[in-house]
């Protein structure tokens, strides 16, 4: 059974970061794209990031390029998205998925159960 548990989130000023975790269960994260999207209230799910299981290259969505940063630990099983220079408009429920073949779809195969992330401006 595939398990992906995220921890990190939290409240946080503007201008602030976070480390957000996902840890696995079930798969191994280096054979699989590990992707990280986030909901806001009354939104679309949305892609964040991600990292492709042939070769590591990442993915960002536009406005996090450049102060999200994915990354993953095969001896723990675990993937991280560091998140600096936050914005209120980064807060969401940010969800970790995992995924042979897509990259940037919300059609992930295997979801986490999201974590909260809050940025106060």
């Amino acid at each position: 059974q595939v398990q992906l548990v995220e921890s990190g989130g939290g409240l946080v000023q503007a201008g602030g970061s976070l480390r957000l975790s996902c840890a696995a269960a079930g798969l191994t994260i280096s054979s699989y794209t590990m992707g990280w999207f986030r909901q806001a209230p009354g939104k679309e799910r949305e892609f964040v990031a991600a990292i492709a299981w042939t070769g590591g290259s990442t993915y960002y969505r536009d406005s996090v390029q450049g102060r999200f940063t994915i990354s993953r630990d095969a001896a723990k099983n675990t993937v991280y998205l560091q998140m600096n220079r936050l914005r209120p408009e980064d807060s969401a429920v940010y969800y970790c998925a995992a995924d042979k073949i897509r990259v940037t779809s919300t059609t992930y195969q295997y979801w986490g159960q999201g974590t909260q992330v809050t940025v106060s401006s």
